[in-house]
């Protein structure tokens, strides 16, 4: 498999490769493993919560309510 990078994104590989003295491919390796992992949580985390709504088990709330909610909050 390839892949093909902007010349500003394989500069900062670059750098990173150079400073940490890891193999660029690992680099590339290590970071794919990451994002999907964070991909695949997020998917679960909503097939979850909409798994909640259709059960009836959350109530959703209109966009506008929520955003009242959040605009009244007190920090």
């Amino acid at each position: 498999m390839e892949v093909r990078l902007t010349p500003d994104l394989e500069a900062k590989l670059n750098q990173l490769s150079a400073e940490t003295g890891r193999a660029k491919e690992k680099l590339v390796q290590d970071a794919m493993a990451g994002y999907l992992a964070e991909l695949s949580q997020v998917r679960n985390m909503l097939d979850a919560r909409y798994d909640d709504i259709k059960s009836g088990r959350v109530k959703p709330i209109d966009g506008e309510e929520a955003f009242s909610r959040l605009r009244h909050l007190q920090i």
